[in-house]
């Protein structure tokens, strides 16, 4: 390696002492300079040939013959290149296109000097296999050259000492053509030390002279024995299984893990290393493509007035993005946060500069305020996706938690009706199935009271209801990546804690697909895969920030909080599960459901009890009268 080093030294310098003396002459002239260059390559192809054919002993009778000719040579020959444009590519990016232009380039010029000289000159005693061999050696010499420069200029980038050293996964197209991008571009200043891929057929063969060096089993024992400081998985169409194999091999590799996008993401641009990014969670949660019917939701969104209650949050932004793509005729965005509406608000109209966009500062218990804008506005659409989320918070403010998630979505309904909205989506959570905390009944309460609202007629109202989405306000992901970026630990609550996961785009997607499907009084639940331990998910993402779980950073378990249950649950034991059109959502059919004056007394008295003071103890007990399937943690022991 010293010697290797050394002699790239000595190279850099070559280079650089070539480039001072002729740099200029190369910028004013390349294209003459490189002709010239080839064209006495070509001649001194014509003069070997002469001198294989007599074995390094020219007689003298065919010296005039060799003089006679080098003119026509380089006239003929050099007309070819021209013709071909060969003078025209950059050589450090010399490639296949290029010697396939080299060689017919070679091959028409040896038949045009072949008829000259023969047909047109009649010049019988020129050798014929001179003719053939200066073909043969200019193809040689003109591809040679060329590749000699290419591999010397990669060869003195990727031996550096500077250069970041890096392991591939998957020796298919996309680690291949990676692997070219690197070389081709040595200011990335990255050395490819080496693939793993699990296919049998790819073991120990090199590619663009980097060597396969294993399986994906293999990952860990590479990256030591090869100093590799960073590992790209090169697999577009990997599935989340293989993801999740990749990343358990580096387990005991302190190197951070990239990846390229997906194939759909890499449709429209090449794979390079400029498309090289941090893996993600999402790319350990990727499913099959959701299916969705965009004409049937351009029909269902486009040129409507639609109105998003708690457009700043996760979930209500990200509805905004998605149904601004169809193009509505007005796009009315409800938040009580400032800083968070102002936000989106600007996005938007950066994003979608022709849209008709009202950002609205509102709070969804302001009954008055709320029939004013709906009376103005006059929504057609109304997405509800304001609500208290925070499960251990709303254990301690539960008076907040129904004044918000009950009496407020109690006030958006009537105020939906009575404008003569066509349809009302709740947007609900899987923790208001069998709930264990008061976040999870006054959702399952919202959940009965928009039903209860569809059998008046009129406003269509729908449920939708799925589990966590990745990176939402207030969930497990933002905090674990802070408590990674301090160094740990990362605070798990319990070792077999475990939650659904799904991307918020792709949770979103599922939500307007099932809006479009629901015609009034619908619980839809999209599916949320299999659920996965929390602690898994930490592990994962310490694994993904470059560091080793348990060694670099500590996984500590702190107990369930208030409220928290082990599992989540996506249907009640109460409700009957039916499949729909989409393979992806189906329906929950209660058996059992609180509806007409029982709910609205429970829920009058609900907000009497919200007007007195410390009202908390006594609403609780109060929900858990009206929730037949409320359980508090407490009383459980968070087993549910």
């Amino acid at each position: 390696m010293p010697l290797e080093r050394a002699i790239r030294h000595l190279g850099i310098k070559l280079f650089h002492l070539i480039s001072a003396v002729f740099g200029d002459l190369l910028v004013r002239h390349r294209r003459l300079v490189v002709m010239g260059l080839q064209v006495l390559l070509i001649l001194g192809a014509n003069l070997i040939a002469f001198v294989l054919r007599f074995e390094g002993d020219i007689p003298p009778a065919y010296h005039a013959r060799l003089l006679q000719g080098l003119p026509l040579v380089a006239l003929v020959y050099g007309g070819g290149l021209w013709v071909f444009g060969i003078q025209r590519g950059l050589w450090r990016y010399v490639g296949m296109h290029d010697l396939g232009r080299i060689f017919w380039a070679s091959l028409a010029s040896t038949a045009v000097f072949y008829v000259i000289i023969h047909w047109l000159l009649a010049w019988r005693d020129y050798p014929q296999s001179v003719i053939i061999s200066t073909g043969l050696l200019s193809m040689i010499f003109l591809g040679g050259i060329r590749l000699a420069v290419r591999w010397f200029r990669e060869w003195l980038q990727i031996v550096g000492p500077t250069a970041r050293r890096i392991l591939i996964v998957g020796a298919g197209n996309a680690g291949e053509l990676l692997v070219r991008d690197l070389k081709a571009n040595p200011s990335y200043n990255y050395k490819p030390v080496g693939f793993v891929d699990d296919d049998p057929i790819k073991q120990k063969a090199r590619i663009h002279g980097v060597p396969v060096l294993g399986t994906i089993a293999d990952i860990a024992r590479a990256v030591e024995r090869h100093e590799a400081r960073e590992i790209i998985v090169a697999l577009p169409s990997a599935t989340p299984r293989i993801m999740q194999r990749i990343l358990a091999a580096c387990e005991s590799c302190p190197a951070p893990i990239k990846t390229l996008p997906n194939v759909k993401q890499l449709l429209n641009s090449p794979v390079s290393m400029r498309r090289v990014r941090p893996m993600s969670l999402e790319d350990l949660l990727q499913r099959e493509p959701i299916q969705t019917d965009l004409q049937e939701l351009h029909l269902f969104l486009g040129g409507q007035s639609i109105l998003v209650t708690g457009a700043g949050g996760s979930i209500g932004s990200e509805l905004c993005r998605q149904i601004a793509r169809y193009r509505p005729g007005v796009l009315i965005l409800l938040e009580r946060h400032e800083n968070s509406l102002y936000a989106l608000e600007l996005e938007l109209r950066e994003a979608f500069p022709q849209m008709n966009i009202l950002a609205v500062l509102e709070d969804i218990n302001s009954a008055d305020r709320l029939q004013e804008i709906f009376s103005r506005t006059s929504p057609h659409l109304i997405f509800h996706a304001a609500a208290h989320k925070h499960v251990p918070l709303m254990e301690q403010n539960a008076t907040e938690a129904v004044r918000n998630n009950i009496l407020g979505t109690r006030i958006v309904a009537h105020a939906a009706g009575g404008a003569g909205v066509a349809r009302f989506i709740l947007i609900s959570t899987d923790k208001s199935v069998n709930p264990t905390s008061v976040m999870g009944a006054t959702k399952q309460l919202a959940e009965c009271l928009v039903q209860d609202m569809n059998r008046q007629g009129g406003t269509r109202f729908t449920v939708v209801r799925f589990g966590n989405v990745l990176g939402s306000n207030g969930s497990v992901v933002p905090r674990f990546a802070e408590q990674i970026k301090r160094g740990g630990p990362v605070t798990v609550t319990h070792p077999e804690i475990r939650r659904y996961f799904m991307t918020i785009p792709e949770a979103v997607q599922l939500v307007l697909q099932a809006s479009v499907m629901g015609q009034g009084g619908e619980v839809f639940v999209l599916d949320m895969g299999e659920q996965m331990r929390v602690a898994d998910l930490a592990r994962n993402m310490i694994l993904l920030s470059g560091h080793r779980p348990e060694q670099d950073i500590k996984i500590v378990f702190t107990g369930l909080r208030p409220g928290e249950k082990l599992y989540e649950e996506l249907f009640a034991k109460s409700e009957r599960v039916e499949a729909t059109q989409h393979h992806k959502i189906n329906r929950a059919v209660s058996t059992e459901q609180l509806v007409g004056d029982a709910l609205a007394e429970h829920i009058a008295e609900l907000e009497r009890l919200c007007l007195s003071a410390n009202a908390d103890p006594v609403i609780v007990r109060k929900l858990r009268e009206i929730v037949s399937n409320y359980e508090p943690a407490q009383d459980n022991g968070g087993c549910r």
